[in-house]
């Protein structure tokens, strides 16, 4: 064990093993397992360790306390984590379902615009369409009475009764012929 300035310190983990150094070098009794040790020596050790012991178990506990509130601190900021995690994921979520729900409505709307537009495109060729076949209508009656006018006009000719009279409208120019 090392102290704060540097230099080594003897803990009581090493006293123990002073005193069991101690006791195995000590000599032994013949013929038991008792061995002869300096009582006074033995005690100022075991003394010593006794006083070191409090120091030793108060650091220890200090040590544990500390490293609980570490841990206790590593195991708050954990759970914060995994919280903004989880709220960060169920707003990612929230976020793609909207967006996903967005692009369906947008797709609905597109392919409702283009089913309205296909229809109106229908409507208005048909109402071209019919305008159309009204005018050709129009435009055959109009050609058929056109032809049926020149038709007379040429019959009216041909039997003398549209050609102009001189001697009644001498000052009249006649009607070009066609």
């Amino acid at each position: 064990m090392t102290d704060i300035d540097g230099s080594k310190s003897v803990g009581a983990l090493d006293r123990i093993e002073e005193i069991i150094a101690y006791v195995e070098a000590a000599k032994a009794v013949p013929m038991s397992r008792a061995c002869k040790v300096d009582r006074a020596e033995l005690i100022a050790m075991l003394e010593e360790l006794q006083s070191e012991l409090p120091g030793d178990i108060r650091r220890a506990e200090a040590m544990l306390q500390e490293r609980d509130k570490i841990i206790e601190a590593g195991e708050r900021e954990a759970e914060r984590i995994i919280t903004e995690g989880e709220s960060e994921h169920a707003r990612l979520v929230s976020r793609h379902e909207v967006t996903v729900s967005a692009e369906h409505e947008g797709n609905r709307i597109i392919n409702e615009a283009r089913g309205e537009a296909q229809r109106l495109r229908d409507e208005v060729d048909e109402y071209v369409d019919t305008t159309l076949a009204n005018f050709e209508q129009f435009l055959q009656r109009a050609l058929s009475g056109v032809e049926r006018g020149r038709d007379k006009m040429h019959t009216l000719r041909e039997i003398g009764t549209f050609a102009p009279q001189q001697e009644e409208h001498e000052d009249e120019k006649p009607l070009p012929q066609i």
